[in-house]
């Protein structure tokens, strides 16, 4: 399993009128997780996208816990459990809060197209993968 971690503070702007984190805003604290998971990997957005590849969201799963509120401190724990393949990317996600307890659980399938039709998984990708998720002869 490949696993990064990612730190962000709630902002107020991100709280509704009951104090709590808009759920909504799940999906963006998720997505700076994934990129900043890649980045660990070695992998940029920027340069896929410059590269003509892009990750358009397929589907996109979340469960609830516990709320967040303004000026927490959350660990987006983002995890490729699984290595990709044909056209698809599966991504894990838990948020912790600062006492480390679970507040929800998420998960996305992302697709790999270029000129808007999907492609294979990068090889770029599964070399950088498949040191975490292929096991070694022993």
């Amino acid at each position: 399993m490949y696993s990064s971690e990612t730190i962000i503070r709630v902002r107020y702007a991100e709280t509704d009128r009951m104090g709590y984190v808009y759920y909504g805003n799940y999906a963006a604290f998720f997505e700076s997780g994934r990129v900043e998971a890649l980045r660990a990997l070695g992998l940029s957005y920027r340069e896929m996208e410059e590269q003509g590849i892009m990750l358009p969201v397929l589907s996109f799963n979340i469960k609830y816990y516990k709320p967040a509120f303004f000026d927490d401190i959350l660990t987006i724990r983002t995890s490729v459990k699984e290595m990709p393949s044909g056209t698809r990317i599966h991504f894990h996600y838990e948020t912790l809060n600062e006492k480390k307890v679970t507040i929800n659980e998420g998960e996305t399938t992302h697709a790999f197209l270029s000129g808007g039709r999907p492609v294979a998984v990068p090889q770029v990708v599964i070399d950088k993968l498949g040191v975490f998720l292929v096991k070694k002869p022993q």
